[in-house]
Formats: C-alpha cells, sequence, structure tokens
C-alpha cells in the first residue's frame, strides 16, 4: 500500500517497502487538532515510544489535524526522531482550528470556496491507512468531531489538551500548567512598574468561556482584581475596591481579565465572529474594562494582553509528566479496544472515560468553590 505523503526533509516519509511493512504490520496514528499548546509534543513522544518498545507497533504521524487525513499528509514517527522531543512546545504534526471535517472548505476550480461535508473521504482516507487505531489529541472542538466518526465507527482514542482547562473528562489538560506559569511571571513582573507608576493594569489572559487560567494564576500571582466568565462583573465593584486600596495609601491595583469575562447584563467581547468553520474570536475584555474604569475614575490605566505567549514556548515539568502518561494511557486505550474513550486524570490517576464526556459540557470555575471562595478570604474582588 502507497500512502501519499508531501515531501518533508526533516522527517521521513511513511514508507512502502514491503520488508518493512511485514516487519511492521501494526500500526497506530496520532493527530493533534486545535490551538497549540506546551506539552503536545510529549504527547507525540510518548506515544511513539510506547508504540514501539511495548507493542512493536508503527505510528504514522497525520499533519494538521483532521486536515491531513483530508488531504492525506502523513510521516512516518520514529523514536529518534521523537525522543528529544518532551522539551519543545507546539506540536511537530502541526495543528489547525478551522479545519472542521463536517463543514469543510473545499476550494473549487473556478476560485470559489465552498464549505463541504468531507467525512466520507475522511473515512476513506482511514481506511486506506488500516490503523489499529487513531489517538485524536485535542480540546471539545476537536473531541467532538472525533466523536462523529467513532459513532460512524471509526477507531478512534481521545488525549484532551487545551490551555483552558475546560473539559469536564479531566482534572487537568496539557498545557493548562505551563500557561498559568506564563501569566505568572508576567504578572509578577507587571507588579512593580504598576506599583513604580502607580498604575492600574490589567492584565487579559486567555481561557475562552473559562476563568481557570484567570483564577488560578491570579490567584497565583497575588493579583487585587480578578475577573472570570462565571461571575458577571459589575465595574462600580472593581472600583470600589481601587478606592479602598488608594484608601489605604496603596496607590496601584493588578486586575487579571479572562478574554470571556463579561459585565453585567453585556455580551462577551469579540473581535471577529465565528462561522461554520471557525468559533467566534474572542478579545477586547481587558481594553473594556480599561475604558469603564478611565470614565469613572482619574486613575491612571494600561492594558498588557498575553495572548499567545500562553501557548507558546517550554512546557513546565508538570505538563511534561501529564503528556507523557497521557500519551502511555492513549496507547494502552487503542491494545484494550476501548474506542471512543479519552485518557483522564481523575483523583492523580490515569483513567478512561466515555469521549461524550469531554464534549456534554464544559468544566467551569464555581463562583462558589473553594478557588472563588480562597480569593475573596484574601481580598481579591470578584466583581460579583
Amino acid at each position: 500500500m502507497i500512502l501519499r505523503v508531501r515531501c518533508d526533509t526533516s522527517i521521513p516519509a511513511v514508507t512502502d517497502d514491503p520488508a518493512y511493512s511485514a516487519a511492521m504490520a501494526k500500526r497506530i496514528g496520532i493527530l493533534t487538532g486545535g490551538g497549540d499548546c506546551p506539552g503536545l509534543n510529549g504527547v507525540i513522544r510518548s506515544v511513539v515510544l510506547h508504540a514501539r518498545n511495548t507493542y512493536g507497533w508503527e505510528v504514522v504521524g497525520v499533519r494538521n489535524g483532521f486536515e491531513g487525513l483530508y488531504e492525506e499528509d502523513y510521516v512516518d514517527l520514529e523514536p529518534q526522531r521523537v525522543s528529544l522531543l518532551l522539551s519543545r512546545g507546539g506540536t511537530m504534526l502541526g495543528s489547525s482550528n478551522r479545519a472542521n471535517p463536517f463543514a469543510y472548505p473545499i476550494k473549487l476550480p473556478d476560485g470559489r470556496v465552498e464549505i463541504m461535508d468531507a467525512s466520507p473521504r475522511i473515512l476513506q482516507n482511514l481506511a486506506k491507512l488500516g490503523l489499529e487505531g487513531l489517538i485524536v489529541v485535542g480540546g471539545d472542538g476537536t473531541m467532538s468531531f472525533a466523536k462523529k466518526f467513532v459513532d460512524k465507527g471509526a477507531k478512534i482514542v481521545g488525549v484532551p489538551k487545551t490551555i483552558d482547562n475546560d473539559l469536564e473528562a479531566t482534572d487537568y489538560t496539557v498545557g493548562f500548567q505551563t500557561a498559568v506559569e506564563v501569566v505568572v511571571d508576567a504578572i509578577d513582573r507587571l507588579q512593580t512598574t504598576a506599583e513604580s507608576h502607580e498604575r492600574i493594569l490589567i492584565v487579559e489572559v486567555m481561557g475562552r468561556y473559562a476563568g481557570w487560567i484567570a483564577m488560578t494564576a491570579g490567584l497565583s500571582a497575588g493579583a487585587h482584581v480578578i475577573l472570570i466568565p462565571e461571575i458577571e462583573y459589575d465595574i462600580d465593584r472593581v472600583v470600589e475596591a481601587f478606592h479602598r486600596r488608594h484608601g489605604r495609601g496603596v496607590s496601584y491595583s493588578i486586575v487579571v481579565v479572562a478574554e470571556g469575562a463579561v459585565p453585567k447584563g453585556g455580551e462577551h467581547a469579540v473581535l471577529a465572529k465565528g462561522d461554520a468553520t471557525k468559533q467566534d474570536r474572542l478579545g477586547g475584555a481587558g481594553e473594556r474594562v480599561a475604558a469603564a474604569i478611565s470614565a469613572r475614575t482619574d486613575y491612571e490605566v494600561r492594558t498588557v494582553v498575553l495572548g499567545h505567549l500562553q501557548r507558546g514556548g517550554t512546557p513546565c515539568a508538570f505538563d511534561r509528566e501529564l503528556a507523557t502518561r497521557y500519551g502511555v494511557k492513549a496507547v494502552e486505550l487503542i491494545a484494550d479496544g476501548k474506542f471512543g474513550h479519552v485518557a483522564a486524570l481523575e483523583k492523580g490517576h490515569m483513567v478512561a472515560k466515555g469521549m461524550d464526556k469531554a464534549i456534554k459540557k464544559l468544566k467551569l470555575v464555581d463562583p462558589h468553590g473553594e478557588l472563588a471562595r480562597a480569593a475573596r478570604a484574601v481580598g481579591i474582588e470578584l466583581g460579583g
């Protein structure tokens, strides 16, 4: 069987050598979908090493998420090619958060782009690969696509990853802890300049409709105000918190604003509306808070949007360990025939959970839970 592979000088292509195919009769696949995050390469490395060392399986990497399955864009993943990946951010396979296989943009000969259901072709290409199973690494969107393919008979298992940490199936997702570390480091640096210039510094962080990054990093870095999507904020309460601090002689404040934070009676700040192929792109929540503060006070306000800094760079030790454990568990799910399941961390242990558990609903910060109670107990204003 000859597999169509794009040219790549750094990663060897899947081979059609008969001797090689006979020695490595079984193969599994892996793809990374959605936004990138630190730890993805660690999952890839773990999958390859465990599959080869324990089961003698070949591993095929699919480039750019489900797009690679449509385009038949694959690479062979040899152990020597992945051995040094653990400390590298991003994903060597590439990713795409716009490759919805059920609403796929296809360029027609006349130059027009038509949105089509590409799932039949993807299922055909999966069958041609002859995989023992496919590991899909992704967040809620990617997992929802994977579940639809499972329902159509595909042999798929999942690994939950997202810096947002908003998948209900697992206690922690790959990439979250590193993103928190990046935000904490940034806030530590901003504390000194805010104090020096007696400013209110607003730090906008990612997380979409969940406030895990904002709450965890804000609590860890000693922020003075934290605004998350789960608690609609009253800007007057926020301003009053600044007045109280100034009344005690503290003339600066750090405000952490999740990109999905919403004022009372308001809506999410959206930079670009989504469509059938992509989600809304959130952004501007920090500037909205800054404008509201400036309209009510004479305080000097500055806004910092950390953006993709939270996605890039070296994964922290926690995410390296977690990525390794996830990769091992995913391979074992295939070995056990537990398709339609995801590897999940539950109370410190790796378990298998139904893929529907990863997409049923978002895991959100409890407005009255332990994190929120701890924040309020140390004087952090949550806006509502």
